[in-house]
């Protein structure tokens, strides 16, 4: 990398179209102290500029015609593959502006505007890199804004806007008042809040609290009496669920009981048992319950009877 040649790309060379500097600092990223021998591929000129490879090789066909850089010795490239060499390019450090692209004489800044200008019209850019002229015309479409003048009517210390009287006042604006008005009462000193306070928050109504024990005594006494516990928290949901629905408290504690007696009749594992929950939201508590039937026991050979409980009235052994 030459130092030279960056400096001159970055700073010393005339003003040029924006989107062009980027492709000509990578040239110069490559050339000799002298700016010549440069010949970076396209591929790794597209990687410098952030661009794609057709809008590379735009910068430089333009770069040519603009005359910054021209065609250099090609042998430079002659160790690389045929079909692969890229151009080789010297940029011409001769053309150079004084002081910089950054100085503040009227040529440098004249053809900066004009690029800029004609950049945001969108229009046709004039070239700013032709020669300049001995008498430093430069660009001389180009004129400074000779019609502004500063606010001659806004006294020294006082900004347009806070000059007042400079906009008359609308007749709705009702005049501000030049005394403070009397007789008004100070606004209430806010409330003081308390940690762990809860404000804006009505008290729940008598009504309401007693409706809630009501419900958790009735499924206290639904879950007490349903055979399977599990899931109590599903059950509860379900049982509120059950009665929002329209279905009484004393319905499904009764059906609790009828099943229950219905399943140890039935002898049922507590594993075939659904969960609480399950029931409620299945609505089994609707279910018509089929009689069970008592069990027969085969007659055993001899004088052998099988032993009964006495006070089993159903007829099974023993009592779950």
């Amino acid at each position: 990398m030459s130092k030279e040649a960056m400096k001159w790309a970055m700073e010393l060379a005339p003003p040029m179209p924006a989107q062009l500097v980027a492709t000509l600092s990578g040239l110069a990223y490559h050339a000799d102290s002298h700016g010549r021998g440069a010949y970076p591929s396209v591929a790794r000129l597209a990687a410098y500029t952030c661009k794609d490879k057709r809008s590379v090789q735009r910068d430089i066909r333009k770069l040519v015609e603009l005359e910054f850089i021209r065609l250099g010795d090609q042998d430079k490239a002659a160790h690389l593959p045929e079909g692969k060499r890229p151009e080789v390019y010297d940029l011409a450090v001769e053309r150079t502006v004084p002081g910089g692209r950054a100085a503040d004489s009227e040529v440098t800044r004249t053809s900066r505007v004009a690029l800029a200008s004609s950049r945001r019209r969108g229009g046709k850019k004039k070239h700013s890199s032709d020669a300049f002229s001995a008498s430093g015309t430069g660009d001389v479409g180009v004129t400074p804004d000779v019609d502004v003048t500063r606010d001659v009517d806004v006294a020294d210390g006082v900004t347009w806007a806070s000059q007042e009287g400079w906009r008359g006042r609308h007749p709705n604006q009702l005049p501000e008042p030049t005394t403070e008005p009397k007789d008004i009462p100070p606004p209430p000193a806010p409330e003081r809040e308390t940690p762990g306070s809860l404000h804006n928050l009505p008290a729940p109504s008598r009504e309401a609290t007693d409706g809630q024990q009501q419900e958790d005594a009735a499924f206290t006494a639904f879950y007490s009496r349903y055979p399977r516990k599990a899931g109590k928290g599903n059950a509860r949901k379900a049982f509120a669920a059950a009665v929002k629905r329209g279905v009484k408290p004393e319905t499904l504690i009764a059906a609790a009981e009828a099943h229950r007696d219905y399943w140890r009749r039935a002898r049922t594992e507590t594993r075939f048992i659904p969960h609480p929950a399950t029931w409620l939201n299945s609505e089994r508590y609707d279910d018509e319950l089929a009689p069970v039937e008592p069990p027969t026991y085969a007659k055993a050979s001899g004088d052998y009877e099988p032993w009964r409980n006495p006070q089993d009235t159903s007829g099974y052994y023993e009592e779950l």
